[in-house]
């Protein structure tokens, strides 16, 4: 899981944003989110800070997930993290 987690960190640094991302936090905000979910296409927005906010865009299956994107926005800037 480790590796996963640091995977998430790094695309998240490579898209340019600066805000500090955590690969665990965010996995387990997601697997929070889609506990008892039906399988289908999502997007979950989760606020960080007053002017920092992640949308979240995923698909769910039967027993796992695929983070397709993330998009934060922190004040009037947008960052595009792509995972697929």
């Amino acid at each position: 899981m480790e590796e996963l987690y640091r995977t998430i960190e790094e695309t998240i640094k490579t898209s340019g944003c600066p805000f500090p991302a955590d690969g665990e936090e965010i996995y387990n905000e997601i697997c929070d989110e889609i506990e008892n979910r039906e399988p289908g296409a999502y997007v979950f927005f989760s606020k960080k800070t007053d002017d920092t906010f992640f949308e979240y865009r995923l698909q769910i299956f039967e027993n796992n997930f695929n983070l397709s994107s993330i998009d934060i926005h922190i004040a009037d800037k947008n960052y595009h993290v792509d995972f697929d």
